[in-house]
């Protein structure tokens, strides 16, 4: 990347010119690193999934709520409600671990543990 093909260097100026080429594309890949950084904050990285059964005529744990947040513990909390008569799905925007919607027992549980992860 940095010496592309074998080069002789006649002289000092020729081996100075080709440090100061290493020097600005090195901090140009720092520039690029440092705005990867920024936008991966913004991707989801957090994630919690709490399995339960809200009705005592259906069996196993197969609702569940789960939570999908950034670093700034922004995203959405997604909720599959299993019954004998269908599944229903709802999804929740959350900001800053909060969501404008009453959140369940079980969604809250979920935010709290994505948000305890690093």
């Amino acid at each position: 990347m940095f010496f592309k093909k074998k080069e002789g260097f006649k002289n000092l100026e020729d081996v100075l010119k080709k440090f100061d080429e290493v020097e600005k594309e090195i901090e140009k890949i720092s520039k690029n690193l440092e705005n990867l950084k920024k936008e991966s904050k913004l991707c989801i990285h957090k994630i919690a999934i709490v399995r339960y059964n809200p009705f005592s005529n259906v069996g196993g744990d197969q609702s569940f709520s789960i939570a999908l947040l950034d670093d700034y513990n922004n995203g959405m909390v997604i909720t599959s409600l299993y019954a004998e008569n269908g599944n229903r799905v709802y999804g929740k925007k959350v900001e800053n671990g909060k969501s404008e919607y009453t959140l369940s027992e079980e969604e809250q549980k979920a935010i709290n543990q994505a948000m305890q992860q690093k």
